[in-house]
């Protein structure tokens, strides 16, 4: 795609179990886009890509009434589709869960492991998370993943400049730390830090959405790609943790994210452009840098973005 440079999408729970069946046969089948997903705890799947909706109306969070984590209905949808599935998603924000806590994140967990699927993960979005990070960090496992890791909404996993204790341990025990930037969840003041005492970034994500792509932070993948570039991160490290890192984590697709010989056709090519640069979090914190990732030209199964289709359809 000509902004994201991106063949292959993870939905982050945009659908529970409700709508899930209509986004699989009737969403997925549409794009040309690789999609996969996270399934929702919540029955509803998402009610509003933040806490406030279109025109600055509050959203009602989707987790404020606990009956729709429903554990044994996540479950069992999760364990009839293993190929698109990767897990269960929870959004731990006050605004979202109210007075349920902890409570969603451990019927995701709990749900994920009924569902009886190998690697299943749980997928767990912070950004004013309710109580204690620590507790929540705490219940995370092994392959599970922590999304919007540097977002400065409150409750950080950064304390007066210093990493939380339980954040370096859940890094230590592979939960996989995912940037998700989002158009709220990215904060130089949390990020800076955080990459200098070691909790340093598993998968460099984008989280594109309707409202995140009309901000000024521009979540766009090679955008994102290029504040962590101007971090420090070498450019080898940065192609890395968007590439074949998050390939490595979907599981579905046999050398995805590599140019090895019987990978799919995926190929995105770049410029890095040399000269002064502007960057701004979702915070609207400033930085200044020197280089950046401009998305030239985007090819899925051998296929240029942009390229109609050949006749007949169905040629490989």
């Amino acid at each position: 795609m000509p902004f994201t440079g991106t063949t292959t999408y993870v939905s982050a729970g945009d659908s529970g179990v409700s709508g899930f069946t209509v986004f699989k046969h009737f969403g997925m089948p549409r794009s040309r886009t690789r999609i996969f997903a996270f399934l929702h705890i919540s029955s509803i799947g998402l009610s509003s890509a933040s806490a406030i909706g279109p025109g600055g109306a509050a959203a009602v969070g989707e987790m404020q009434n606990i009956n729709y984590a429903r554990v044994d209905a996540a479950a069992k949808v999760l364990a009839e589709n293993p190929d698109v599935l990767l897990g269960i998603k929870v959004r731990e924000t006050l605004s979202v869960v109210g007075n349920n806590g902890l409570e969603p994140l451990k019927r995701a967990i709990a749900a994920a492991e009924r569902s009886g699927v190998e690697g299943a993960r749980a997928m767990c979005h912070i950004g004013d998370a309710p109580g204690d990070l620590s507790e929540l960090l705490d219940l995370l496992r092994p392959g599970d993943v922590l999304t919007h890791a540097y977002s400065g909404a409150g409750n950080n996993t950064v304390v007066n400049g210093k990493v939380l204790d339980a954040a370096l341990a859940a890094k230590r025990r592979v939960v996989l730390i995912d940037v998700g930037h989002g158009g709220g969840s990215f904060d130089y003041t949390v990020c800076e830090p955080a990459l200098q005492q070691g909790f340093t970034p598993d998968i460099i994500s984008n989280d594109i959405h309707a409202f995140s792509v009309n901000t000024p932070e521009k979540p766009f993948l090679p955008w994102v790609m290029s504040k962590f570039l101007n971090l420090g991160m070498s450019l080898e490290e940065v192609v890395a943790l968007a590439t074949v890192a998050p390939a490595k984590a979907i599981g579905r697709v046999p050398k995805l994210g590599t140019l090895q010989i019987g990978a799919p056709a995926d190929l995105s090519l770049v410029e890095i452009v040399e000269g002064p640069v502007d960057f701004v979090d979702t915070r609207k914190n400033e930085r200044k840098g020197q280089r950046w990732i401009k998305p030239v030209l985007t090819i899925k199964a051998g296929r240029p973005f942009g390229t109609p289709y050949p006749a007949p359809f169905g040629w490989p």
